[in-house]
Parts: C-alpha cells; sequence; structure tokens
C-alpha cells in the first residue's frame, strides 16, 4: 500500500534531539508549509504544520544543522502517533531531509 508524502517547509519549531534505549537516535521538530494550490479551477491558499521525525544515524548528520528558519523538503511516510493526552496525531517520518538554499 502507498504511503508516501513530500512536503516543503520552513522549520518553526526547534529540533530536539533523544537517543533512544536501544541507541537510535531521533530528532524531531515541526515543519510549516504554506502555498497557493489549484482545486477545482480556483486558487487556494494551503497551509499546515506538521510534526517530523527523523530517526537513525544517517539524517543525525544533517538534522544538526537544522534550525528555526531552514528551509527544508522532507520525504517519508506518515503514521500516528499518540500524545501524553491520549489524542492521535498525524506524524511526518523523514526518510529524506534536503537543505534548500537560500541564496545567501
Amino acid at each position: 500500500m502507498a504511503n508516501r508524502l513530500v512536503l516543503t517547509g520552513t522549520v518553526c519549531k526547534t529540533p530536539t534531539r533523544k537517543v533512544s534505549p536501544s541507541g537510535i537516535p531521533h530528532c524531531q521538530f515541526v515543519l510549516e508549509h504554506r502555498s497557493q494550490q489549484q482545486e477545482a479551477g480556483f486558487s487556494r491558499v494551503a497551509w499546515c504544520r506538521m510534526p517530523v521525525v527523523a530517526s537513525g544515524h544517517t539524517l543525525q548528520a544533517l538534522t544538526h544543522r537544522l534550525t528555526v528558519g531552514s528551509q527544508i523538503t522532507v520525504s517519508g511516510f506518515i503514521s500516528c502517533l499518540q500524545g501524553r493526552n491520549g489524542l492521535n496525531k498525524m506524524v511526518l517520518h523523514a526518510e529524506q531531509i534536503e537543505l534548500i538554499d537560500s541564496g545567501d
């Protein structure tokens, strides 16, 4: 079954890092996306904030370069995560992260 998401946006929450008991590093942050999309022949604003989890040693070197305001493209799969309050939230599990050159 297909489960694929590619989302470009701005890191809007400071990345937090943790290591699981099994030694796997995890980085969590929130990505904010804003764009103009076409729907039924009309232009509309698309906006969302998506929690992202980047796990494993391969992605960690890149995540250490992320700060609030970083422009990135994340591709991966989505899954639900149950929060402390018992509510489920959708999370993007990153498989690839690309920094977008700001041109500075």
